[in-house]
């Protein structure tokens, strides 16, 4: 599916509790006593396996512990490889971090910013990634101009024909990638019309993509786009198409290519018109306490109501491949709606035995086949000589798949995962979260900033910052200050100057107001739903950009006008795209012209 966008990808940077640190001394060897192991293809019965220098040193009743060993008693437990989730779009460090506490130690990048694949990859190769999920990455991907990935505001390279293919494959391998991503998505199922690349230039990309030595995923949401794919010589499809079953034809053809297939079902077990969510992992008490408010705003908004699509058709297709002998790897699709990171990978596990697979054989999907597929020779199994990669759980998840969720601890190269505080992090969040709402509960107006200490303070919420969207891959410029000279004759108001650019297909330039107690956490504004504000500016027209937990990706807005002179604006915010003013996120105040602006806010309060 697509890609969040930049404004959730940056609330889930600022929700996400565990932030990147350097890596911490060398782990103490560790030994597993009385443990069953599921190696990547079966459950063995209990034994002793021991852990030493980041690597699985030995397994057996026969191994022995080192000096200075840590000793864990894993009676009733299994120790599985650390899981790889196969599709992710990962966009931060702290994306990395939520994988691992959930037992996700790889992660398999579909789409994101080339300079991000290329920095982690460069702290991965330092030895310095404990406390993240490793990520492997396509880096950008092969669309067409105004393609599906091209709305996103990452610079992305398209193409027009096919001859354009060598190069940019060079281009790719000159960034580093581990692999290539190809788009095919015309937007009909969706009901929409996208541009795409034909079947000659996918063609070309992947011959070209194949002389570099790299693998070739390609996106595809209809089996028309899969018969392309394969026909074109894709290894792997990332998605199960849902408008119409896999063909015999395809089947036969992806079984002489040996391609594979990543179902990403957690995505689409709600994309019907009357689908409903079959694996709920807010529900699941294992998960929830680990899931931030962005994790729950995203679980709880899947994609849905697309008529000419069907879960039972990506269910069924996955059980046909399967029994042909296609293989499948698990992998979520994390962050899109109805996914969060690491935990999505537990329910996508219990979906593919939901649609025909085995639970060793789903357990495998995410960890030797995955493995196996993108040449990671030194993970995905439990074996003698590979990185001490390890997830252990309580119980036997080869006989209940869901005993995934129940984690004991993670293990990354023998570093363990500090889930402990990762909760503790997230909780103290919480609790703030449950002040600030006892401080908003009641009625009458309630004062943000007025300016008059002379600085940019508030009331209540994060500090007001300039916002605009470099972040994004766009041009444009903004500052703010405080100034002498406010409305009504006070003694100071906010100055928001800049640029609003152009070269992002949504530019904003302004500033924001975030009311939560974290950044972009959730404020309950139900009993004050009206922004109220002084404002004058360079004529024209501006507008406020509002997140709300229940709008979606891309911010409803406002517009209003400004003149030279001091003038009260109010805006119902339930008015505006329909806001639950119970999660209100932030509101930023942006230009709406390309070209230099300057306004002035005060008095900015709720009532």
């Amino acid at each position: 599916m697509r890609p969040l966008s930049f404004f959730t990808a940056l609330a889930a940077l600022a929700l996400t509790v565990a932030a990147g640190q350097t890596a911490p001394p060398d782990a103490p060897p560790l030994v597993f006593e009385n443990v069953r192991v599921f190696d990547g293809a079966s459950l063995g019965e209990p034994t002793t396996l021991v852990v030493q220098d980041g690597l699985v040193a030995a397994v057996g009743d026969e191994a022995e512990a080192p000096d200075g060993a840590e000793v864990i008693d894993a009676s009733g437990m299994t120790l599985l490889p650390g899981l790889i989730d196969a599709h992710v779009h990962a966009f931060t460090p702290q994306s990395l971090t939520q994988s691992f506490v959930f037992g996700v130690t790889t992660v398999l990048d579909m789409f994101t910013d080339e300079g991000f694949a290329s920095a982690m990859r460069a702290e991965q190769e330092a030895g310095a990634a404990s406390y993240r999920a490793d990520l492997y990455s396509a880096g950008t991907l092969a669309t067409a101009p105004e393609g599906h990935g091209t709305q996103f505001g990452l610079d992305i390279a398209t193409l027009t024909e096919p001859g354009q293919a060598e190069a940019w494959v060079a281009d790719r391998v000159a960034a580093g990638a581990d692999y290539v991503k190809v788009i095919i998505e015309s937007g009909e199922e969706l009901g929409m019309d996208t541009p795409t690349l034909d079947e000659a230039t996918v063609t070309a990309v992947i011959d070209a993509a194949h002389a570099a030595g790299l693998l070739v995923v390609t996106h595809v949401q209809t089996l028309a786009a899969a018969e392309t794919a394969v026909r074109a010589g894709t290894d792997g499809l990332a998605h199960m198409f849902s408008d119409a079953l896999p063909s015999r034809s395809l089947i036969d053809t992806m079984l002489a290519g040996d391609v594979f297939v990543i179902p990403t079902l957690s995505v689409f077990q709600s994309i019907g018109a009357d689908d409903p969510l079959e694996v709920d992992v807010r529900e699941d008490e294992r998960i929830a306490p680990y899931l931030s408010p962005t994790d729950l705003q995203s679980l709880a908004s899947p994609y849905s109501g697309f008529p000419a699509l069907a879960y039972e058709n990506a269910r069924e297709g996955v059980r046909l491949l399967h029994e042909a002998g296609v293989r499948v790897l698990a992998g979520t699709d994390a962050p899109n709606p109805g996914t969060a990171y690491g935990a999505s990978l537990h329910g996508e596990l219990e979906l593919l035995v939901g649609a025909g697979l085995t639970p060793a054989e789903a357990l495998a999907a995410a960890t030797a086949v995955n493995a196996a597929v993108f040449g990671l020779e030194d993970r995905g199994r439990v074996a003698p000589g590979l990185v001490a990669d390890l997830l252990l759980v309580r119980g036997d998840p080869t006989a209940d798949v869901t005993a995934t969720r129940d984690v004991v601890a993670v293990f990354k190269r023998g570093v363990r995962a500090d889930r402990e505080g990762y909760l503790a992090a997230l909780e103290a969040a919480r609790e703030q979260t449950r002040t600030r709402a006892t401080q908003l509960a009641g009625e009458g107006p309630v004062l943000v900033s007025d300016f008059e200490e002379g600085a940019a303070s508030v009331a209540f919420g994060q500090p007001w910052e300039a916002t605009t969207d470099q972040q994004a891959g766009g041009d444009s410029q903004g500052a703010i200050e405080v100034v002498a000279g406010g409305a009504g004759g006070s003694g100071y108001s906010l100055r928001v100057s800049g640029t609003l650019g152009q070269a992002f297909a949504f530019p904003w330039s302004g500033v924001m107001f975030m009311p939560g107690a974290v950044p972009f956490g959730p404020a309950d504004l139900s009993s004050r739903p009206e922004l109220s504000f002084q404002a004058k500016g360079d004529p024209g027209e501006y507008r406020i950009q509002l997140f709300c937990q229940n709008t979606g990706q891309v911010p409803p807005e406002h517009r209003f006008p400004l003149g030279e002179e001091w003038a009260q604006v109010s805006v119902d915010l339930t008015s505006v795209g329909g806001c639950d003013t119970s999660g209100v996120m932030a509101v930023v105040f942006s230009a709406t012209e390309p070209g230099e602006y300057v306004f002035q806010l005060d008095d900015v309060e709720f009532r």
